[in-house]
C-alpha cells in the first residue's frame, strides 16, 4: 500500500470537493425537489418538509442556498421550480439513487435497503457508480445468476 495516497474518510471527502459543489444535505433536497416537481414542475416548502422528515424552516433555509446556486426558482412561500441545472442534477441525483438501490437490492439487502441508499449515494464514486450500473445492467439481461446466488445466500446465513 503507498501511505502517501491513504487519507482518512474525511480527507477523501475533503480532497474531492470543489467550490460550488452540492453537499450531501443538498443533494438529498434537490433529488426530493425533482422527485417532487414531477409532472407538475413545481413543489412547496411543505411538502419538501414533509417527505425529507424535517421541519419547514430547515427546508427554507436549504431551498434558500440551492436557489441561490442557481438550481432553484423561488420566491418566500411560493413554489419551487427547478431550473435547468436543477432538473439536470435532480435526474442525475434520482438516478444514482435508483442504480445504487437495485444493486443492493440484486445483493438481498432488505431491513437497510433506504439507509444504506443514502448512504452511500454520496460516497461512491463515478467510477464505481458506473461499474454498478454496468452490473445492474448485466444482471437484468441474465438473471440466471440470481437465483442460485440468493440460495447461497440463504444457506450461508444458515451456518
Amino acid at each position: 500500500m503507498d501511505r502517501d495516497k491513504f487519507r482518512t474518510f474525511r480527507g477523501y471527502s475533503m480532497e474531492s470537493r470543489e467550490e460550488g459543489d452540492l453537499t450531501p444535505s443538498m443533494e438529498d433536497y434537490l433529488e426530493m425537489i425533482y422527485r417532487i416537481a414531477g409532472e407538475s414542475g413545481y413543489a412547496r416548502v411543505n411538502d419538501l418538509a414533509l417527505a425529507l422528515n424535517v421541519q419547514p424552516s430547515s427546508a427554507s433555509k436549504m431551498v434558500r442556498k440551492l436557489a441561490e446556486q442557481g438550481h432553484l426558482k423561488y420566491e418566500p412561500y411560493g413554489i419551487l421550480s427547478l431550473t435547468e441545472s436543477g432538473r439536470q442534477a435532480g435526474r442525475l441525483l434520482l438516478k444514482r439513487h435508483e442504480t445504487l438501490a437495485t444493486f443492493l437490492e440484486l445483493l438481498g439487502v432488505r431491513a437497510n435497503l433506504l439507509q444504506d441508499t443514502e448512504r452511500i449515494e454520496h460516497l461512491v464514486s463515478e467510477e464505481t457508480l458506473g461499474h454498478i450500473a454496468a452490473f445492474v445492467e448485466f444482471a437484468s439481461e441474465n438473471p440466471g445468476w440470481l437465483e442460485p446466488f440468493h440460495r447461497y445466500l440463504h444457506e450461508r446465513r444458515g451456518r
